[in-house]
């Protein structure tokens, strides 16, 4: 027994209780450190989806402000010779709405200028497009990044952040050649456009950008891949 209390005391030398507080301090602090980044990943996904309500709700105000007006054109035609009463014909006539961005003020009290719903129905993907582009932007929802005005002949750029969870462009890498895009402005007016392209490029390289399509009217779809460290790019072109 003395042996056994003997041999003890010698393999438990101070060096080695060192090493034993050292190695619960490092256990400790690697226990904090997940907590702390599991609170991180919860908040964040809470404020992902916070910002897509927000989406959603830009989106009804969209779609319920899309709407085709009628009124009444009243005609005269030329004076008659005689002293009769000059006839008058009424004609209804269609006009829809010709502002470029619209306003939408949501329940954050904030107000997002908008000028655009995106729908990739094969992807799920169906977003109001913001006008202006930021961080804070992205962070809601999809965003203008260059080009005309939507469905005008042109390049009509869309940038959107690619999340894990799915949301914004996060099924963008589903994108097959021959899959078809509406766009609807805010006259109402939906395009259809057929995806002819897709690649990959370093996020310096800002070509998918030009104007130069022939008199043809096309978008592209742009988010981040390789975990940011490039961009995937999409192509489309008006339907035939």
């Amino acid at each position: 027994m003395n042996q056994i209390l003997v041999t003890e005391r010698i393999y438990v030398t101070p060096e080695l209780k060192r090493k034993r507080k050292f190695y619960k301090i490092i256990f400790i602090l690697c226990l904090i450190l997940i907590v702390i980044l599991t609170c991180y990943y919860v908040l964040a996904e809470y404020d992902k989806n916070q910002k897509e309500q927000i989406s959603r709700e830009i989106l009804d105000q969209m779609n319920d402000t899309t709407t085709v007006e009628e009124k009444v054109v009243v005609v005269a035609l030329d004076e008659p010779e005689t002293e009769e009463e000059v006839p008058i014909i009424e004609m209804p006539s269609t006009t829809t709405t010709t502002n470029e961005i619209q306003s939408e003020i949501t329940a954050d009290g904030q107000t997002y200028e908008t000028e655009a719903i995106l729908d990739y129905p094969k992807l799920g993907i169906n977003y109001p497009v913001l006008s202006q582009e930021s961080e804070d932007l992205l962070k809601v929802s999809l965003c203008k990044y260059w080009g005309p005005n939507p469905n005008k002949v042109g390049n009509y750029c869309i940038v959107g952040h690619n999340y894990k969870s799915g949301k914004m462009f996060g099924k963008l890498s589903g994108a097959a050649i021959g899959d078809e895009v509406n766009l609807t402005d805010l006259s109402g007016n939906t395009i259809t456009y057929v995806v002819y392209n897709r690649y990959v490029v370093d996020p310096t390289d800002v070509s998918c950008t030009s104007q130069l399509t022939n008199g043809k009217r096309e978008i592209t779809l742009i988010t981040c891949t390789n975990y940011g460290q490039d961009r995937l790019v999409i192509k489309a072109r008006e339907k035939e």
